[in-house]
């Protein structure tokens, strides 16, 4: 048996005002010949598909025709689990007709869905997948009154544990006594993993006690995603895909990459396979002159920058570095003052753009603002903007 794991795609992304469609639809005309080419028998996308709970048309578009042409390709199997970002009902909505095409969506883990997707090869048993979708708090945390967020933190890791716990069960019933592999999915952050900055916080806390000596011991492989970067968490088959076009600049010097991940004669093999790069980020650092001596050696015109600025005199290198990129026709996205300088004044400090934040971001900034001492209070309060907002996005 042989799976592509791959995540976060985030189709409909702006990226400071700009479009990925060109990029997606290159990607995903990448991910279709990659699958022929590799004779993939089952891919799992792990969450994240879409940017927002309402993608715009054109990102609906490109997702149904991905669909559409991978049920061209015989016996493949399809698992499409939900993200933080995704909205249940957007990705529910033609739930019953991709299940005829043979794909399977997964969106909340509730009791009416069936997680358990066995492959079959040639009407024998290959494997069983724990499709798990990111576990929305509601969905496995009991609401007990008067809990402090502690007790809710701990409350949700022992509800997480034991939903894979009850599907492991399950998929061992399946197989009964053959062994065969069991594989899981899961969108969350786990222990001993990396982040970049385009990552939202999912759980109040962060980071889940959830690592790599819990579900490494339960799963034959896992497919995990949220976390933008390719890695792995602790063991060579805990693993995350990362996204296939960097998210933002703090991912672009990274190798995108999907995991190719093989099942033969009881052994695992995983292939990381590099992603053709579509549109090139780069970060420059500097004075005016450095950065502009940069700038002088960007070849591809196409490539999105972003500097960051260290100037005695900020505002005048700012203007002189966007007239040098218009001469260049290079394409500057953003320039961030060094805010380290103390001669700065506060309104050259306001230099972040709404493109830029989250709405979390916007609301832990506006929280900053009150400068509240009560730690139990500011988790409290984010913990209600964040269930909000998680019935927004449904």
């Amino acid at each position: 048996m042989k799976i592509l794991h791959t995540s976060d795609w985030h189709i409909g992304q702006k990226f400071m005002g700009k479009s990925r469609e060109e990029e997606h639809k290159a990607f995903l005309s990448w991910i279709v010949e990659t699958i022929k080419k590799e004779n993939i028998d089952v891919l799992i996308v792990a969450g994240d598909i879409f940017d927002t709970g309402n993608p715009p048309n054109y990102a609906l578009e490109l997702y149904y025709n991905f669909l559409k042409e991978l049920f061209s390709i015989q016996n493949l199997y399809v698992i499409i689990t939900a993200g933080n970002h995704d909205s249940i009902s957007t990705l529910k909505a033609p739930k019953q007709l991709l299940e005829f095409m043979n794909v399977h969506v997964i969106t909340s883990g509730a009791e009416d869905e069936n997680e358990l997707i066995p492959i079959y090869k040639e009407e024998k048993l290959q494997g069983v997948v724990c499709a798990v979708p990111f576990l929305r708090d509601s969905i496995v945390r009991r609401a007990v009154s008067g809990q402090t967020t502690n007790e809710k933190e701990s409350s949700l890791n022992t509800g997480i544990k034991e939903h894979y716990i009850e599907l492991h069960e399950k998929a061992k019933e399946l197989i009964k006594d053959d062994k065969l592999p069991i594989i899981a999915t899961g969108h969350l952050t786990t222990v001993g993993s990396r982040t970049s900055e385009s990552e939202r916080d999912i759980y109040i806390g962060g980071t889940l006690d959830i690592g790599s000596d819990f579900l490494g011991k339960h799963f034959d492989y896992v497919a995990l995603g949220h976390l933008h970067i390719n890695q792995t968490v602790g063991c060579d088959h805990v693993r995350y895909s990362g996204s296939p076009i960097p998210l933002s600049f703090s991912e672009a010097n990274q190798t995108k990459k999907v995991n190719i991940v093989e099942f033969k004669d009881q052994k695992i093999e995983v292939e990381e396979v590099e992603i053709p790069l579509y549109k090139k980020l780069q970060v420059i650092k500097g004075n005016l002159e450095l950065v502009k001596d940069e700038l002088k050696e960007i070849e591809d015109k196409s490539t999105w920058i972003e500097i960051h600025l260290n100037d005695d005199n900020p505002m005048s290198a700012n203007q002189a570095i966007r007239e040098y990129a218009d001469e260049l026709n290079l394409i500057i996205l953003a320039i961030k003052i060094d805010r380290t300088q103390k001669k700065l004044e506060a309104k050259e400090l306001k230099v972040t753009s709404l493109d830029e934040l989250t709405p979390t971001d916007v609301f832990t900034r506006r929280l900053d603002t009150e400068e509240l001492e009560d730690k139990e209070f500011i988790d409290e309060l984010t913990l209600t903007f964040k269930k909000v907002y998680e019935k927004v996005l449904v």
